[in-house]
């Protein structure tokens, strides 16, 4: 499967299918310099698979998990570039999560101004929602993605065959992002995580979410608008995965969501996360999320823009003051 996406700051084609890895090289120019960027988590032989197709490679391998996103890693891999003589007309090549394809986007981002980035995900995570959409970035601060820039890769490569490494947590961790597009577009994808069937039916449920992804992205590029809908659970969700120090992003965001819907929805959700053995609560003091919440680049000055589900496949946004969500969040958390 094939599925273009058509934006203002360039088109390109996502493809979905098994085993695409081994021939990357028709849909990825190859023929120049490239660097590979990937983490200590990730199999080596499916960087080195890319790197064998190209005419000349470097490889870079950060440390996996989020506290890697950082300045330090970004400053290397432009050190790496133009120690190694890479131009305008070389590229970027990311083989990971979504830890390694933000990094290796920012840094083609701003590397000369814009150097060609593609993406090739290994994680249900980075397959189903970061790979998709431009977004690249790193941490700053203790807060996530605090600095970067929408930045679309040239062509995104998903092969399923690469999530045969993964874990359970991490397959159902990257699950979260698929469910949370279900929650708010399709009911009928809802149902495949409410019958338990999800892990059965991955490949269906990855081509659904990224076909949802794809047109709230074409219809609003830089999230003036309705891309913010991608956000649904991920105000609080942020917070929990700044606050806590064992909760991977997709267990923090099914978390998060659960506080953004009313009453019948949240017993739905809380059932589907469930079903795919995900916690539905955190240990984390509520102080520190506060923190967290006010640095969040969802919030404006004193209010905030949430997303809020009344009934399974809508959504409503609703903007209060920052202050007055967290009044609300904290009696729910505390309850």
């Amino acid at each position: 499967m094939i599925i273009p996406v058509k934006t203002a700051l360039g088109g390109y084609d996502i493809v979905i299918r098994r085993g695409i890895l081994k021939r990357a090289e028709e849909f990825l120019n190859l023929k120049r310099k490239v660097l590979v960027v990937t983490d200590s988590g990730v199999p080596k032989e499916y960087s080195q698979t890319i790197a064998d197709k190209a005419v000349e490679a470097l490889t870079i391998v950060i440390p996996k998990g989020e506290s890697s996103k950082n300045f330090d890693n970004y400053k290397m891999i432009l050190e790496t570039l133009l120690g190694a003589d890479f131009t305008r007309s070389d590229c970027i090549v990311a083989v990971g999560g979504g830890v390694v394809g933000d990094m290796a986007g920012f840094a083609a981002a701003t590397y000369m101004r814009g150097i060609d980035f593609y993406n090739i995900p290994t994680t249900v995570l980075s397959q189903v929602d970061s790979s998709v959409g431009g977004k690249t970035a790193i941490d700053f601060g203790g807060y996530k993605n605090t600095v970067g820039a929408f930045y679309p890769p040239k062509c995104v490569l998903i092969d399923a065959n690469t999530l045969g490494t993964l874990d359970e947590r991490q397959i159902s961790n990257g699950l979260v992002e698929a469910l949370k597009m279900a929650v708010t577009f399709d009911g009928e994808l809802f149902s495949i995580f409410e019958e338990g069937a999800a892990l059965s039916r991955i490949e269906e449920v990855i081509s659904r979410a990224v076909n949802i992804k794809k047109t709230v992205v074409e219809a609003d590029e830089r999230e003036a608008g309705m891309r913010r809908v991608l956000n649904f659970g991920h105000t609080l969700g942020h917070a929990i995965e700044s606050s806590s120090g064992n909760l991977l992003h997709g267990e923090c965001v099914g978390i998060g969501m659960l506080y953004m819907c009313s009453q019948a929805v949240r017993e739905r959700i809380k059932s589907a996360l469930e079903k795919l053995n995900l916690p539905t609560l955190a240990d984390v003091d509520f102080l520190k999320m506060r923190e967290a919440v006010i640095h969040d680049k969802k919030a404006a000055g004193d209010t905030i823009t949430t997303v809020f589900v009344n009934k399974i496949g809508s959504y409503e946004f609703r903007k209060e003051k920052t202050e007055e969500f967290l009044f609300r969040a904290e009696r729910m958390w505390k309850a």
